[in-house]
């Protein structure tokens, strides 16, 4: 099975995936430890009334996507913290919303766009080199925020007492829903916006199985995600299967099995 790696397309596609991998470990565990799971599938569906109106204008989806989710995501985040709605009906009235827009965006469009389904459904394997390019500068954006890493994850658990030492955790929460949803419209041109948000969370989850602290469930959700993209694309190419559905299906073993056996072992 080598040389299927010798193959440009699944190239790109390991390294594309790889890079996801690593932006998902990163911000996954923020998003589960804090009780947004919620949110990665809000803002993935809100990342769909992007994509359809820059169909619908005729330019790069991408390109529009990113503007309007992130937009969505400083809104969850604005009525979560200046209004008494809960953070999941926050999510999910942005939802709704995000939805019947590209809706109404896809019916005033005439002619069959097959781009479309490429958004809802994902292909890892027909990665292109602009949406190469847009994960790597995600990437490299993330690193330049690891000196607020502890911060982060300080008030990921105790926001009080953080907001007590001056930590600036409402900032810090509109930064990492900016951050969070930018990761989100450039997975779902690989995974599509139906398995997006268990890309984010599920690796988190199945290294909260036997993390002790938050950085090793960082680790560990890192790891997932790089065996899970690795061992994915071989499975998805030697049978013939949906990759990026192949991909989550693994996290999704991963996390059952770490489930199950540091349950017994507790």
């Amino acid at each position: 099975m080598l040389e299927v790696w010798s193959l440009p397309f699944m190239q790109r596609a390991l390294l594309a995936g790889l890079v996801m991998a690593l932006l998902a470990g990163y911000y996954g565990p923020f998003v589960v430890q804090r009780g947004l799971s919620f949110l990665g599938s809000g803002l993935a569906h809100a990342a769909f009334g992007g994509v359809a109106l820059g169909l619908l204008l005729g330019l790069e989806p991408l390109w529009v996507a990113v503007p309007f989710t992130a937009a969505v995501a400083l809104g969850i985040t604005w009525v979560r913290e200046r209004t008494h709605i809960r953070g999941d009906t926050a999510v999910g009235i942005f939802f709704a919303f995000s939805m019947a827009l590209g809706i109404v965006f896809l019916s005033l469009k005439r002619e069959y766009t097959a781009e479309a389904f490429t958004y809802l459904f994902g292909s890892i394997l027909a990665v292109a080199p602009a949406d190469l390019w847009a994960s790597l500068a995600l990437l490299a954006l993330t690193a330049l925020t690891l000196p607020l890493w502890g911060r982060w994850a300080y008030a990921t658990f105790d926001r009080e007492l953080a907001a007590a030492d001056r930590v600036p955790v409402a900032l810090d929460d509109y930064l990492l829903a900016f951050l969070v949803a930018l990761v989100v419209v450039v997975a779902m041109k690989l995974v599509g916006l139906l398995l997006v948000a268990a890309f984010l969370v599920i690796p988190a989850a199945a290294a909260r199985q036997w993390a002790r602290t938050f950085l090793g469930m960082v680790v560990g959700a890192v790891f997932v995600g790089v065996f899970s993209v690795f061992a994915g694309l071989l499975f998805s190419y030697g049978y013939d299967l949906p990759s990026g559905a192949t991909v989550v299906l693994l996290q999704a073993f991963v996390f059952t099995a770490a489930a199950l056996l540091f349950r017994r072992a507790s």
